[in-house]
């Protein structure tokens, strides 16, 4: 699949679940959030740049009226609008622009600090995407990627998984290799941390797809093993899940 390709399926899915992404709980989960928020240190009078923001959650939950912050690449931005409302900030800076994570629209140190959550395993070329979160920090500032980060000896089950819950995964990266890229990128690391983030399998997939996965997710019930690296577990109202999420903070 070509790039242009594969960018539009992003736009696809990310048009489609823009309402439902926005509405589910778990996008703002407080402790999740608070943690997000924790790691990229906000301070007055800075200016941030969320990368890949999606409806602009994060954005939202960093903003203040001492903070100007920017989105970058919505899938739809009349879902930002619509949660700048439902969060109260519409009176706070915020402005969002559209554009690629891999070559984005800002000159070099414009921010400072740079962030993205829940967008890397989309994306073909995470290296390529954290050099350009680079290139737009300021000297002394902060970058912040927030994703799920399967284990090693599980990575490929999840990201089978994932391809048939999610159109638009490529690959979620291990710890390891995100901190990897970081090194290559030539960051120093400021902080590592991570969470579990329980979901219900039947929010977050189409229903065209739900048979596969839960028949997937069952096998590992049914046999008491965890191939997919996501604890799985039935309750009443079905399959619950949570996804193995790491935080990681670059001093630019």
């Amino acid at each position: 699949m070509t790039m242009n390709a594969h960018n539009q399926r992003i736009v696809d899915q990310f048009t489609r679940w823009a309402k439902p992404f926005a509405e589910l709980p778990i996008h703002a989960e407080a402790s999740a959030m608070t943690r997000a928020v924790n790691a990229c240190v906000p301070a007055p009078d800075t200016e941030i740049l969320d990368v890949a923001c999606g409806p602009g959650i994060l954005a939202c939950a960093l903003a203040s009226p001492m903070r100007h912050v920017r989105f970058s690449r919505p899938a739809a931005a009349c879902r930002i609008r619509a949660w700048s409302i439902i969060a109260g900030v519409m009176s706070i800076p915020l402005t969002w622009r559209i554009g690629d994570a891999a070559a984005l629209p800002f000159e070099d140190e414009r921010f400072d600090r740079v962030c993205t959550r829940y967008s890397f395993h989309h994306m073909p070329d995470p290296a390529a995407a954290l050099t350009e979160m680079k290139r737009v920090c300021r000297a002394g500032g902060r970058i912040v990627v927030i994703d799920a980060t399967p284990s090693p000896e599980k990575q490929l089950a999840y990201d089978e998984m994932e391809r048939l819950r999610d159109p638009s995964h490529t690959s979620a990266l291990t710890l390891e290799q995100l901190r990897m890229i970081g090194s290559d990128a030539g960051l120093s690391e400021a902080l590592i941390d991570g969470y579990p983030l329980e979901a219900r399998l039947d929010t977050l997939a189409d229903v065209r797809d739900m048979p596969a996965l839960i028949a997937k997710f069952d096998a590992d019930i049914g046999g008491g093993v965890d191939r997919i690296g996501v604890g799985a577990w039935r309750v009443h109202d079905g399959i619950r899940f949570q996804f193995p999420v790491s935080i990681v903070a670059w001093e630019r």
